[in-house]
């Protein structure tokens, strides 16, 4: 090949592809001329490279033919304003959807767990099952204070966080089988009331909540929230609505999916709470207090923040372009 005369031949065709190229709007023939331009341009190309290999003339073509197909094709979304728009729009809007069975979760939660606590308390043969009256006062007097400091609290904040993110990522996963989010919730709740039952048995109750609200306030509601999601999924399957099964289980799985990556950040500030606060020997008042404002930022997070998404007209799914065609349609 004369690499010379091939590259005067088609150099016009080029200088237009590279024109087109650079545009922002298109009229519908301009567009239809890019693809043919584009289509045309990569088959001169690859006779460039097979003849001449790399060449200047076949690098200024590949850099016009990218620049071509990112025009027809679109672009990544840019991630500084994609990650934005996820904590302004997309997360709060998703938590805003669950608001209320946010509440069913954590009211049946608590319910059975104070039923449990006084069943323990009220009934010496149940209390009798969870060990003798020595592991019962070293369970109260040293394990459940010790729990919180036998490991160093940057060790031990890593451990709950990954534990309970864990968790919440299964309840929103697994919550389409519709039994083991209630599985998981009736588990959390016994062991919160049996231990409530003895320690309150012992005269330690408030040694129960000095130790269990300043991290639990919010720890407890980012698994009800993940509980609430997994929920939310199995009902979008049970009945969809105006909505395929396929469809409804898309939309509110992808939106969904947004809540379990949020509630990391939240599980994060809950076991920093777990791991350095509420092993202090402070004054209950402050690490009670400390728990109850990270928790009232979490509501006011889903309920304002997340009702102005919700009026905006998000939902938590991906952009209608992003989330690709709903259902195939014969043309």
């Amino acid at each position: 090949m004369d690499l010379d005369a091939y590259t005067a031949a088609h150099r016009d065709e080029w200088s237009r592809l590279d024109e087109l190229g650079r545009r922002r709007t298109y009229s519908g023939a301009e567009a239809d001329e890019l693809i043919e331009r584009y289509q045309a341009g990569a088959t001169e190309l690859s006779a460039l490279k097979t003849s001449a290999g790399s060449t200047v003339a076949g690098d200024r073509l590949s850099v016009s033919l990218s620049r071509a197909r990112a025009r027809f094709t679109g672009s990544g979304t840019n991630l500084f304003a994609a990650v934005p728009e996820f904590f302004a729009l997309r997360l709060p809007a998703a938590l805003y959807r669950l608001r209320w069975i946010i509440l069913v979760v954590a009211g049946a939660t608590i319910l059975v767990s104070v039923l449990y606590a006084f069943w323990v308390l009220n009934d010496p043969q149940v209390l009798a099952n969870f060990g003798t009256d020595d592991q019962l006062q070293k369970f109260a007097q040293n394990d459940f204070v010790n729990y919180y400091s036998e490991n160093p609290a940057a060790s031990f904040t890593g451990q709950v966080w990954t534990n309970n993110a864990w968790i919440t990522a299964q309840c929103v996963a697994f919550g389409i089988v519709g039994v083991y989010v209630p599985f998981l919730l009736l588990q959390n709740a016994m062991n919160i009331g049996v231990s409530a039952g003895v320690l309150f048995h012992l005269g330690r109750g408030d040694v129960f909540f000095a130790y269990i609200l300043p991290h639990g306030m919010l720890e407890l509601t980012a698994i009800f929230v993940g509980a609430a999601a997994g929920l939310r999924i199995f009902w979008a399957w049970i009945a969809p609505g105006a909505r395929t099964r396929g469809q409804a289980l898309a939309e509110d799985g992808r939106a969904l999916f947004t809540v379990a990556i949020g509630l990391i950040f939240v599980l994060l500030v809950s076991g920093v709470i777990e791991g350095f606060v509420t092993p202090q020997p402070w004054p209950w008042p402050v690490k009670i207090g400390i728990g109850a404002l990270a928790l009232a930022a979490f509501i006011f997070y889903i309920v304002f923040v997340g009702g102005r998404a919700s009026r905006a007209g998000h939902t938590g799914d991906l952009a209608d372009f992003d989330a690709g065609a709903k259902r195939l349609v014969a043309a």
